[in-house]
């Protein structure tokens, strides 16, 4: 039986630790700091694609956001972040979905995405997610992504790497650039991934 996209990434959950996968990161600085430079309020609804089990939840809960939703691919993923975060686990609402089958029945004013959009290699992939995108963000969106300069593929799967030139260009029908930034990421295992880190507001 063909192994769907969905299993991949539960199995790579059921059989990995944070310190065995490449995209782990401790403090996630670099969103932290283009989250807060949008001045949101605390009562702003927040998502974060692809969130996984990733320690930025922690952070914003820690900062005092109060409606932050996940959604993941992975159901093993979410129950890994509900686990870690304990009792504070009831105050984020938890989606199981491939995002570009996601129908939201929220607008969100910020739609984060750190290394999601670089797994949609296909057109319709990537068309249905920014459809998504359109229709749900009010305020700003923030991607981090493989940069031109990354890796060929990521956990067994094949990615789309991207400049600065090309992300703004698949965002342009329906966002503008705010700024953009590159960066290495450390990985656990202590190697380098060159990632783009772009922020974006509806036109």
């Amino acid at each position: 039986m063909k192994q769907t996209m969905q299993d991949h990434w539960d199995q790579v959950y059921k059989t990995k630790n944070a310190d065995q996968v490449s995209w782990t990161q401790y403090v996630p600085r670099t969103s932290l700091n283009f989250i807060h430079s949008f001045g949101l309020k605390k009562s702003d609804k927040i998502i974060d694609i692809g969130g996984g089990d990733s320690k930025l939840v922690d952070f914003l809960l820690q900062e005092g956001y109060e409606h932050i939703t996940i959604l993941d691919i992975s159901a093993t993923a979410l129950e890994k972040a509900k686990k870690r975060l304990g009792s504070q686990a009831s105050k984020i609402k938890w989606i199981v979905s491939d995002v570009t089958e996601f129908e939201p029945d929220d607008k969100y004013v910020l739609w984060h995405d750190r290394a999601t959009f670089h797994f949609l290699i296909t057109d319709t992939q990537i068309s249905n997610y920014l459809n998504t995108a359109r229709k749900s963000v009010t305020g700003f969106m923030t991607i981090g992504t493989f940069s031109d300069k990354g890796p060929e593929s990521c956990s067994g799967l094949p990615i789309k790497k991207y400049n600065e030139d090309a992300l703004t260009g698949e965002l342009k029908k329906g966002f503008d650039k705010i700024r953009c930034i590159y960066e290495d990421h450390t990985t656990p295992f202590n190697t380098k991934q060159h990632f783009l880190f772009c922020s974006f507001k509806p036109k």
